[in-house]
This record gives C-alpha cells, sequence and structure tokens, in this order.
C-alpha cells in the first residue's frame, strides 16, 4: 500500500533541501518551461502547498495509499494519502510553495515559491499542461465537477474501462476504494501534498523565486 518513495535531494527530481543556486534554478526552470523534463516535485519529508484557480483532467483515478521517505535528517517517514491522477491536465494560474525552516534562529524561513501558466482559461497554450499527472494529497479543497464517474471501483481495476489507471511502479491495495471518472474539472483548487509527477509538465509563464519569511501561496 506504499506509493512510490520519493524522498531525497537529487535536483533533478526537484526536492529543496537548500537555497539553490541560481544556474542550477535556471537550468531547470528553462527545461519546465518548455516541456523538456519528466517532473517529480518532491520535498524530503515535508509538504508543499499548490494553489491553482482551475484544474481541469482527463481519466480521472483517484486511490488510497501511503507515501513514505526520509527527512532531512534522515529519519524515516509514512503519511497517509489520497492518490489523484489525470491522464492530461490543464491548470490556470498555478502557485506552489514550499517553506524551508531557518536554522537555530540564526538564518530565517525561505519560501521557495513558483508561478506559471498566468493566462485566462481560453488560452490553452499559456496554461500548465501535465502528462500522467499523478498528485500525493493529504487535503484538497475545491468545488469540483465530474463527468461519467464511477465510486466505489476496486483500486486495481482503475484502468480497466480508459487505460488509465494507478500509477505505474507502485505499489497499493488493488483491492482498495478507488473512483474513476472521464472528466474533471476543479476550480478554487487549494491544495496541501506530499509529492506532484508527471511524465510531461509544462510551465508557460514560469516565475520561480525565494523569499524571506513565510509566504506560501495561501
Amino acid at each position: 500500500m506504499k506509493s512510490q518513495v520519493r524522498g531525497g535531494t537529487r535536483w533533478k527530481r526537484f526536492a529543496v533541501v537548500m537555497v539553490p543556486s541560481v544556474a542550477a534554478t535556471a537550468a531547470i526552470g528553462v527545461g519546465l518551461a518548455q516541456g523538456a523534463l519528466a517532473a517529480s516535485f518532491a520535498i524530503s519529508g515535508q509538504e508543499f502547498k499548490v494553489k491553482a484557480d482551475s484544474l481541469v483532467g482527463d481519466n480521472f483515478v483517484q486511490y488510497g495509499s501511503v507515501a513514505s521517505g526520509k527527512t532531512l535528517e534522515g529519519k524515516d517517514f509514512s503519511a497517509p494519502v489520497a492518490v489523484s491522477g489525470f491522464s492530461e491536465a490543464r491548470i490556470t494560474n498555478m502557485c506552489q510553495s514550499v517553506v524551508t525552516p531557518g536554522i537555530l534562529g540564526v538564518l530565517p524561513d525561505i519560501t521557495l515559491q513558483l508561478k506559471a501558466g498566468t493566462a485566462g482559461a481560453g488560452d490553452e497554450q499559456r496554461q500548465v499542461y501535465a502528462k500522467n499527472l499523478y498528485l500525493d494529497v493529504s487535503s484538497l479543497k475545491a468545488d469540483a465537477e465530474f463527468s461519467n464517474i464511477d465510486i466505489g471501483v476496486a483500486a486495481g481495476d482503475l484502468g480497466k474501462k480508459s487505460g488509465f489507471g494507478a500509477q505505474p511502479g507502485t505499489r497499493y491495495n488493488e483491492n482498495g476504494f478507488g473512483q474513476r471518472a472521464e472528466h474533471a474539472k476543479l476550480t478554487g483548487v487549494k491544495q496541501t501534498a506530499w509529492a506532484t509527477t508527471a511524465g510531461t509538465f509544462r510551465l508557460p509563464d514560469l516565475d520561480l523565486s525565494l523569499k524571506v519569511g513565510k509566504q506560501e501561496c495561501f
């Protein structure tokens, strides 16, 4: 019942453990903005926040799992999550933030904030685009609308109708609760998550910045 272990501190996985260098930040930002990289947002033993005006996706699936990994101090951690997946998704006005705590009162808290997809809902080319998107969510607030939803599907059977199911390479309870829908529209999204992964993540109008103090998206 465990989702893929995503703890770690490698930049390839966009794990945030300390103030990044300008060169590394620029290289990753350009790659993601152009859709050149598969993306995995994971913070070692920390949750992060995501806010968006809207998230519209196809082949929605959802099932329970456990996020696990190691904290920055090297301690094991695990937390229950609801994994939400979309074969394709477009996100409008996305903001993602994570706070790195200060050290012993000497250094202040630092917030890494990422914004993208600031165009209106009618301009798909300027929206954030994700393919094979999975979110390990601990809390979610939004107005939701689903088309052709099936509730109470065994997690192992989620992909039988559309071919898009639970995340490949992860462990979960195949007989556990799951649900799916052909189409999902979430508006006014406020989400707290442990990890986000996508086969492709395109971020138009990317704006990545470091801010002193806690300046989260919500």
